[in-house]
């Protein structure tokens, strides 16, 4: 059974799903502290992610497996659901690919302040022997010079930010693009920021092209969006 994920706008979420119920049946209700689940008429399923949950209020259900509300309860828990993605925060981008990095400061979808660069890092190659090895200590060296440019630019962000309890300081982090290597960047950070950044809530990989300054400014939107997963209902 195949499903497919997308990422829907807070101010968007309920005629949404208003739009998969008119599609589906009538829906049933099932919660936890970071989803929702909408289970229609027809067996198709919306799976809602909570972004940075829990979310406020008291659950019908510590788990997914109890039926629990009609229609008019599932609105409920939606709107609250978009007022929960809707509040103000301010995000923190790191996206890093092998083409560049680009780091910003966000808050209700708009980007406040960011940086980027471009570096490359070339792909893995099936060679083998003498070659192989100088061409991994190559690509070892340009992924290096490419984190090392991207927490330059993270540490010089985060100064303008004004420390953690300036007017920008983040409070959630959404990261973006090659997992390894913004693990490198986030792992390169210094103390004391580096426990500070590993505190804050932290948001699912995003799938970005080469960072640039349009890449940046999408992200900003995507991170206060909802994602759903929609697809048949598993037996």
């Amino acid at each position: 059974m195949s499903s497919r994920l997308v990422e829907v706008e807070p101010e968007r979420l309920s005629g949404w799903v208003q739009r998969f119920t008119a599609s589906h049946g009538a829906v049933r209700l099932a919660e936890a502290p970071e989803r929702l689940l909408l289970r229609a008429a027809d067996g198709e399923a919306a799976d809602l992610e909570v972004p940075w949950p829990p979310l406020p209020a008291p659950v019908v259900s510590p788990s997914l497996s109890a039926a629990v509300a009609e229609d008019d309860d599932a609105g409920a828990r939606v709107a609250a659901l978009a007022a929960h993605a809707a509040a103000d925060r301010t995000a923190l981008l790191v996206l890093v690919r092998r083409g560049g990095w680009a780091v910003g400061l966000a808050r209700g979808g708009e980007l406040l302040d960011g940086a980027h660069g471009t570096r490359y890092v070339q792909s893995r190659t099936a060679a083998g022997g003498w070659s192989q090895q100088r061409y991994a200590r190559r690509r070892a060296n340009q992924a290096d010079g490419l984190v090392s440019a991207a927490l330059d630019g993270l540490g010089a962000l985060l100064a303008r930010a004004g420390g953690p309890s300036g007017p920008l300081a983040p409070q959630v982090l959404v990261p973006g693009g090659d997992r390894q290597l913004v693990a490198g960047v986030l792992d390169g950070v210094p103390a004391p920021a580096a426990s500070q950044l590993l505190a804050l809530p932290r948001g699912p990989l995003l799938d970005v092209p080469d960072p640039r300054r349009a890449v940046l400014a999408a992200a900003a939107r995507r991170a206060r969006c909802v994602r759903v997963r929609v697809g048949p209902l598993a037996p």
